[in-house]
C-alpha cells in the first residue's frame, strides 16, 4: 500500500516479502495462521483483516467492527508487520487485497466465521430472527420487477429495507456497509465487490396510438427513418437524453439532436406521460410490456439489434453472515430470467 489509503487513512510501507510459512492441518481441524517469525497471529488482528478484506475499505470495516478508522489502520499495519507482507493496495475507492491477502483470507475465513457464530457475532442464534436484508437499486427495476418477485419470501420471515438511487452512489454505500445487495446498471470496477449478471434491459421506441397514427406508424419509420419523428414531443428521463441518445446512435447510426419536452427522473413517470399522449420515448421493454400488450402503447420501431443494458446483482462482502441475504440473492437471480 502507498503512503495513504484511498479513504484517507495512513498507508503501510512496502518492505521485503518472504513467504510466511503455512502450518499443516492437524487432526483436529485447520491449522492456525502463523506469522513470518513462526508465532501464531493475533485473533483480533485477523478479525480486523477479514472485515477490511470483505468490505473493501478501512472506513467500512471500522463501521462494521465498531472501531475508529485509525484503530483499524493500526491493526492492519501490525498484522502486516507480523506476516512481513503488504495485505492491501489502494484503489480510487477503497482498497483491494494483495495476492497474499487472498491466501490468508482463504485460511482464516471458515475458522473465524465459526468462532463468530459460537460467540454470538456471526448471525442469528437460538431461533432469533435474521437481520433485515438491505436491498438497493434503480427505483423502476426494484418496484416493477424485484419487489413483486420477492413478495413470497416475506411470508417466510424475510424482512426487506429498500433504498432507491443511482448505481455509483449505491455502490459506494454498499462498500461502506449500508446495503447488503445492490442492483447496479453496470458491473462494479475493482475486486472488492462480487457481482453476477442479473438481467438484460432491452430498450424500445414507443408512443401512444394517437401519435403512432399521426406519423404513419412503424412502417413509416422503417421506410423513411427517424426523421418522421421531427416535431413529435420527446419525453425522457433527463435533459441530456441518455437513453434516447444511445438508441439513436445504436439503431439509426445518427446523433439525436433535439430537446426534451418533458423530463421525469423516474421512468415510470415517463411511461405514464407517454401513454397519456405527451409524445414518444425510449423505455426498457420490461417496463412497458403490459402497455404494449394492452394496446395503450405502440412499438414504433423493431430493429434486429435493439440496444440492451445488463444489470448486475452486487453483494457486500461479509453479508453472508445473514442467511436471508443469500435467500434474497438466489431468488432474484432465478426470477430475473423472466424479466
Amino acid at each position: 500500500m502507498g503512503d495513504r489509503n484511498s479513504d484517507g487513512s495512513a498507508g503501510i510501507a512496502r518492505g521485503a516479502a518472504p513467504t510466511a510459512p503455512t502450518a499443516p492441518a492437524g487432526p483436529d481441524g485447520p491449522a492456525v495462521a502463523h506469522g513470518a517469525a513462526g508465532g501464531p497471529l493475533d485473533l483480533n488482528l485477523l478479525r480486523t483483516f477479514l472485515a477490511v478484506y470483505r468490505s473493501g475499505s478501512f472506513t467500512a470495516a471500522a463501521r462494521l467492527l465498531g472501531l475508529s478508522q485509525p484503530t483499524v489502520t493500526t491493526q492492519i499495519r501490525a498484522l502486516e508487520r507480523q506476516v512481513d507482507r503488504e495485505l492491501f493496495e489502494r484503489l480510487p475507492r477503497g482498497v483491494a487485497p494483495a495476492p497474499y491477502a487472498d491466501a490468508l483470507a482463504a485460511r482464516v475465513v471458515d475458522p473465524l466465521d465459526a468462532l463468530a457464530a459460537v460467540t454470538g457475532h456471526g448471525g442469528p442464534l437460538d431461533g432469533a430472527p435474521a437481520e433485515p436484508v438491505h436491498l438497493a437499486g434503480p427505483a423502476e427495476m426494484l418496484c416493477h420487477c424485484a419487489l413483486p418477485a420477492l413478495a413470497p419470501l416475506i411470508e417466510q420471515g424475510v424482512r426487506l429495507r429498500v433504498t432507491t438511487g443511482l448505481s455509483d452512489r449505491l455502490l459506494d454505500e454498499l462498500r461502506a456497509g449500508r446495503h447488503d445487495l445492490v442492483i447496479a446498471t453496470a458491473r462494479p470496477r475493482g475486486r472488492s465487490l462480487s457481482s453476477v449478471p442479473l438481467a438484460d434491459e432491452e430498450f424500445v421506441l414507443v408512443a401512444a396510438p394517437s401519435w403512432a397514427e399521426r406519423i404513419g406508424g412503424p412502417d413509416r419509420i422503417a421506410a423513411d427513418g427517424p426523421g418522421v419523428l421531427l416535431g413529435v414531443p420527446l419525453v425522457t428521463y433527463a435533459d441530456d437524453l441518455p437513453i434516447a441518445r444511445r438508441y439513436w446512435r445504436h439503431v439509426f447510426g445518427k446523433r439525436l439532436v433535439c430537446e426534451a419536452s418533458v423530463t421525469v427522473p423516474d421512468l415510470r413517470g415517463v411511461l405514464s406521460a407517454v401513454i397519456a399522449g405527451a409524445g414518444f420515448s425510449v423505455l426498457p421493454r420490461y417496463l412497458c410490456r403490459d402497455a404494449l400488450a394492452a394496446g395503450t402503447l405502440v412499438l414504433l420501431h423493431d430493429p434486429e439489434d435493439a440496444p440492451i443494458n445488463t444489470g448486475f446483482l452486487v453483494q457486500r462482502p461479509g453479508s453472508a453472515d445473514n442467511p436471508h441475504v443469500a435467500l434474497v440473492r438466489d431468488h432474484l437471480v432465478r426470477s430475473a430470467r423472466a424479466w
